[in-house]
């Protein structure tokens, strides 16, 4: 069985309501908080997220 984990918002750190597996991959995902109510586009590769453009503040 693979693993699965909650993506977490890069801002907060709080979960949102994507989960991701060993296999995921995501390329310029729009992530959306509910918590902090900010978008976010990241990358995914190996359960590991990486920041492509953070909101302009």
């Amino acid at each position: 069985m693979k693993s699965e984990e909650w993506i977490l918002c890069p801002i907060c750190g709080n979960k949102t309501h994507d989960k991701m597996r060993e296999d995921t991959v995501l390329l310029n995902f729009p992530l959306y908080c509910p918590k902090c109510k900010q978008e976010t586009l990241i990358e995914v590769q190996q359960q590991r997220i990486t920041v492509t453009k953070e909101p302009d503040a």
